[in-house]
């Protein structure tokens, strides 16, 4: 049997105690499209509750329609790109924001 090649995503609550796996191109496409939304973000940082629609208008309709639940893939990244240190979230600010590490 033919596996796919898959990545561990954690969580910032659970660190490393159980991961979600999902296949590493889903992976690489909603990372890299987060990275693009926030590069373009006027100051570097976005909302949190804005994000999946940002993503959404990155994709292709074709990565779109494979992806399966767009939400649910944005949220795995993310709290998988805090983890390891790619994002964080603004202190003390609310709504939940997010940018890129030292910005």
């Amino acid at each position: 049997m033919d596996q796919e090649d898959k990545v561990a995503c954690y969580t910032p609550t659970k660190g490393r105690e159980g991961a979600t796996r999902i296949p590493r191109w889903k992976y690489d496409c909603v990372r890299r499209a987060i990275l693009g939304v926030l590069d373009e973000a006027e100051d570097g940082q976005i909302l949190f509750r804005d994000l999946t629609a940002h993503v959404g208008d990155v994709l292709t309709s074709n990565q779109l329609a494979k992806l399966g639940s767009l939400g649910w893939h944005v949220t795995t990244v993310k709290l998988n790109m805090e983890v390891d240190g790619e994002l964080e979230r603004v202190p003390r600010k609310t709504p939940q924001t997010l940018r890129k590490p030292n910005q």
